[in-house]
């Protein structure tokens, strides 16, 4: 069979010869006792680039040792792209979520022999799944892979927003030393009310973590949670977003990308937020308006806005959440840190050891089965897609 991966570029300067780490910290299990991925062998040393080109997630000698092909490539957006030209045929298609391959309908329609799309990572709104359903393709995630590097994530970067870190790191790198500037926007997080849209594995995680600096926590979901965990995080359950966002100081963003939370935070929402409040949003970029999140930046509706989400990615250079003040942006960079490849790239060898040797695949990491929402997506997802718009990849310029 032919397998297509899509991964980011290697570094500007080439694979690195060495790493600040020698190993990684050994883990036994997920918190909620899900197991870790389980493939029978792995080709790669963990803690080592993987999810760029020359990385191939450690799948080449696997693949080519049992007869497959592996094409690999991070040449995905415009016209007569690598990646389109390659899936005409392909049989299986692996993509990450920070360097998305946006598998629409037009896409999977030139994609005759296309049997399965992994995700190597979790996320899988790059995939039209609507279209996914109709044409009886499967969606496979490694779900819990990166969860909690996301959700430190989260935590750094609620810290640096409130405790303004960017202008003070700013200040220091342009030789300065004035107290005053490095100071007039930075607070406390402490007794601040700190929320999350949707209360997964990342969502949860983030107010778990959260709790050591003594802050009122609240969450929304759809899916309330037990209450012997709302007693022991000290929960406050709001049944809509609009209730929610009224009353917390930080909203941290953690639901999936899917037409009923697309462009969940316009300026409708946001100005219904306390005034001077911060978003950290390291779920999808599109659950944001872009304009609207620049224009309450502008006007102090918002003290401040991070993440590591956009729509479309890569980025535009010109995308106007690179230059609003008050932002603390960086790559899709959360879910991707050398622990959390050493977990997808071992979770997708298991997906494909699965599928070759015509085994079930993990239940968690469906998304889309025999035609339907399944496993985990029936749970976090809704028909339909939110790929509309990410041609606009083609406009970013490599610098």
């Amino acid at each position: 069979m032919k397998v297509l991966c899509i991964l980011y570029d290697d570094p500007k300067g080439g694979m690195p010869k060495n790493y600040p780490l020698s190993e990684l910290p050994k883990l036994d299990k997920y918190p909620d006792g899900q197991a870790l991925p389980t493939p029978k062998n792995i080709d790669y040393t963990p803690g080592e680039l993987l999810g760029c080109v020359s990385g191939e997630l450690g799948l080449r000698k696997f693949l080519e040792s049992n007869g497959h092909e592996l094409v690999v490539t991070s040449d995905k957006d415009g016209e007569n792209c690598t990646a389109d030209k390659e899936l005409v045929d392909a049989d299986v298609v692996i993509s990450q979520p920070f360097w998305p391959f946006y598998l629409t309908k037009e896409r999977i329609a030139n994609a005759k022999n296309l049997k399965m799309a992994i995700t190597a990572g979790i996320g899988s709104d790059h995939v039209d799944l609507q279209a996914a359903m109709d044409n009886g393709i499967d969606v496979v995630e490694v779900t819990y892979c990166n969860s909690r590097s996301v959700a430190e994530h989260i935590v750094m970067m609620i810290l640096s927003l409130v405790r303004d870190y960017h202008n003070q790191h700013r200040i220091v790198n342009e030789g300065g030393w004035n107290i005053a500037d490095a100071v007039q926007r930075s607070y406390d997080v402490e007794g601040m009310h700190i929320g999350t849209v949707a209360a997964g594995r990342i969502g949860l995680d983030a107010l778990r973590k959260m709790k050591p600096f003594d802050v009122h926590l609240h969450y929304f979901d759809r899916h309330r949670l037990p209450d012997s965990v709302e007693k022991e995080l000290n929960l406050t359950f709001h049944e809509s977003v609009e209730s929610l966002v009224a009353v917390c100081d930080v909203v941290t963003i953690n639901c999936p990308l899917h037409p009923e939370t697309e462009n969940l935070f316009d300026e409708v929402l946001i100005n219904k937020m306390k005034k001077g409040a911060y978003i950290v949003n390291t779920a999808r970029g599109k659950i944001c308006d872009r304009e609207a999140i620049a224009k309450a930046l502008e006007s102090g509706q918002l003290s401040g806005y991070a993440g590591d989400v956009w729509f479309p990615q890569p980025a535009p250079n010109d995308h106007i959440w690179r230059t609003m003040p008050h932002h603390g942006m960086t790559p899709h960079t959360s879910g991707t840190s050398l622990s959390a490849q050493a977990r997808y790239a071992a979770g997708v060898r298991e997906i494909l050891e699965c599928f070759f040797e015509g085994k079930p695949i993990r239940e968690e990491y469906t998304i889309v089965k025999d035609g339907n929402l399944a496993g985990t997506g029936a749970h976090s997802y809704s028909k339909g897609s939110a790929t509309s718009g990410s041609e606009e990849a083609a406009k970013y310029k490599k610098m």
